[in-house]
């Protein structure tokens, strides 16, 4: 594999990768997704939000999920036949309602509208409810920011359905993974953006593990009875992600759970989320903010590196750059993944024909 297709992961595999066109993956997930049931445009949407994932080196949120959602779709946990929609509560509050669909497209009206209301009012709340998995958060946050928006974005409320992280002191899975994702126009090289989950590892990890035939890295997981594991399998035999940073991930996995479902509402599908967006033209000409937040991101790139590492780094600049180097090569798919989704797609178009 060339040095312009090496990805950045969190998996240790014992294959190596097979090499797709972006393009080519796209046309073929997106017709996954029709022949499932979901719109041309929506499909669309989805295939090249989970494509421009493994391109900025995010496998947990790439095209992995594509088995994943198809599973949820035709158990009934999402309806395909189904499009997003704004509504306005009685007490005024603005929710993008998904209808049991999935999240991808409610994720992105919702950053839409909270563009719109926060250019209009300085800032502007958007809760995203009734929705299944949500994609990569910071690819909807970083669009905002692009925008000259500062954008917050968490969400949670689905423990009921999806107990995967133990809380700090535990070792039983109580809570979701509940990520955050913050980004804020920046320099001259895009916006600072970070997008991560309250655990040890994203649960998308896992499932990308386990889809690869793949171990974790050590130190993330436990098994049932609390001893750290690199085996994925161990999570589905009733183990736990760890909290990140210990008590502070687990503070702000719960705050993000009581906000979804105590504030939000009852969870529908999978989680609520909240959206947060701010115009950040009310307070300085972007032009100055841009050029003082060079200032201070140059700054720390030249802080002399600690040892073991090659440089500081700036959120959100790694993926900018995983794209930028892999987009005209090619996306590395683990060979099990790709054998999956081709796999798939052979029923799924065999299915179509027979109909």
């Amino acid at each position: 594999m060339s040095d312009q297709v090496k990805v950045r992961s969190k998996l240790e595999l014992s294959d190596e990768r097979a090499v797709i066109p972006v393009a080519e993956i796209i046309d073929l997930v997106s017709l996954i997704f029709e022949n499932i049931g979901c719109s041309p445009e929506i499909s669309r949407q989805v295939a090249g939000h989970l494509a421009d994932a493994n391109l900025c080196g995010m496998e947990s949120h790439g095209l992995m999920r594509t088995l994943q959602y198809v599973e949820q779709f035709e158990s009934g946990y999402m309806r395909p036949d189904v499009e997003p929609e704004i509504t306005t509560t009685e007490r005024g509050a603005t929710v993008v309602d998904g209808n049991g669909g999935i999240g991808i497209p409610a994720m992105r009206l919702a950053n839409d509208e909270g563009c719109r209301l926060a250019r209009e009012q300085g800032v502007s709340a958007v809760a995203i409810r009734n929705v299944g998995h949500t994609g990569r958060l910071g690819a909807f946050t970083e669009a905002a920011a692009y925008r000259g928006f500062l954008s917050i974005c968490f969400g949670g409320g689905g423990r009921e359905k999806w107990r995967q992280v133990a809380p700090y002191g535990g070792r039983k899975a109580m809570l979701p993974t509940n990520p955050y994702s913050i980004a804020v126009p920046g320099g001259e090289r895009g916006p600072m953006m970070f997008d991560f989950a309250t655990s040890k590892i994203a649960g998308g990890w896992i499932y990308a593990a386990r889809s690869a035939g793949a171990r974790l890295p050590d130190n993330v997981l436990m098994n049932s009875q609390g001893v750290v594991t690199r085996d994925p399998e161990d999570y589905f035999r009733g183990g736990a992600i760890m909290p990140s940073g210990g008590h502070k991930g687990y503070a702000l996995a719960l705050a993000a759970e009581i906000v979804a479902e105590a504030m939000l509402g009852p969870t529908e599908t999978e989680g609520s989320w909240l959206l947060l967006t701010l115009d950040t033209s009310r307070y300085r000409e972007a032009t100055t903010m841009q050029r003082i937040a060079e200032e201070i991101l140059d700054e720390l790139r030249n802080c002399p590196p600690a040892p073991g590492f090659e440089r500081v780094e700036i959120p959100g600049e790694r993926e900018r750059e995983h794209r930028d180097r892999t987009v005209g090569s090619g996306i590395a798919l683990p060979r099990q993944t790709w054998q999956q989704i081709r796999a798939l797609a052979e029923r799924l178009g065999n299915d179509r024909r027979a109909t």
